[in-house]
């Protein structure tokens, strides 16, 4: 009786190996990329253009970005809060097709310190990058104009009412986000380059906040994969801003989140919608 269920569970555990392995099959994914290009027209206008991209799903990482439990700006929280079940289900989708899916709440990973999907990211061997991982990638005005909002560096932008102490306020990455168990969890830059080397990823697709803070400058972030080599986009209904509407250029958040979406379009990556990954789930 005691073989016949080891036998059973055996089994069984050999099916849902094989089902994993056939969801997790490599498919291509076909992304509609915008990116923006300098209008016929004088001034500083520019337009969108949208091309089809095909990626191999198996050579493609998707990055979540500082996506925190908590933060001192309340509307940034609330924000966040609300992206999280379409943020989920595009993770899904995009596991589904063999992207990789890296989570990387800076400054957290002693949260994360026992967790396997940590000493993943941290058991990768060292690769030497073509040009050095920075601490912060800040604007650079050799590349890029200044941005279109109101960015003081001294001190973050929040479009509270009423603010609280500005202080960390997370320990983790926001407990809703779903944390599967071939997910790798990092903050490093050099970390994240290392695991992309020795998985054969060459794209990267970007989500998380802030658009204007984090997801730009971190050494994981969308400034310093370009300089890397890497193919990125940005999934723009899953960002956000660190803007108040109080300050240049008077616009509401959602369009100085916009703006900043348009200026990374121009300058550094182009941008998807996460139904292109969604289409999988």
């Amino acid at each position: 009786m005691i073989r016949r269920r080891y036998f059973l569970l055996a089994s069984g555990a050999v099916l849902a190996t094989a089902v994993a392995s056939q969801l997790r099959r490599p498919t291509p994914l076909r992304l509609l990329a915008r990116r923006r290009v300098a209008a016929p027209s004088e001034g500083d206008e520019t337009r969108p253009v949208e091309e089809m991209i095909e990626w191999r799903a198996d050579q493609t990482a998707l990055i979540i970005c500082d996506m925190w439990d908590d933060h001192y700006c309340r509307s940034s929280v609330r924000r966040l809060v609300e992206m999280i079940p379409r943020l989920n289900r595009t993770v899904v989708g995009a596991r589904a097709r063999g992207v990789h899916i890296i989570h990387a709440p800076s400054s957290t990973m002693d949260f994360y310190e026992n967790a396997p999907q940590r000493r993943r990211m941290m058991a990768a061997p060292h690769a030497e990058p073509p040009v050095p991982i920075a601490n912060w990638c800040y604007l650079d005005p050799k590349a890029e104009a200044a941005l279109p909002i109101e960015d003081a560096d001294e001190e973050e932008p929040c479009d509270d009412e009423f603010g609280r102490e500005r202080k960390r306020m997370y320990s983790r990455q926001h407990a809703g986000i779903v944390i599967a168990p071939e997910d790798g969890i990092s903050d490093s830059g050099q970390e994240i380059y290392n695991f992309c080397e020795s998985e054969g990823i060459s794209n990267i697709i970007m989500t998380g906040v802030h658009i204007n803070k984090c997801v730009l400058g971190r050494p994981f972030g969308i400034r310093q994969q370009i300089r890397l080599g890497r193919n990125v986009v940005l999934v723009r209904d899953l960002t956000d801003s660190m803007y108040d509407p109080r300050d240049k250029p008077y616009v509401s958040h959602a369009r100085g989140t916009e703006l900043v979406i348009e200026h990374t379009e121009r300058y550094w990556c182009p941008t998807i919608l996460s139904r292109d990954l969604l289409a999988a789930s």
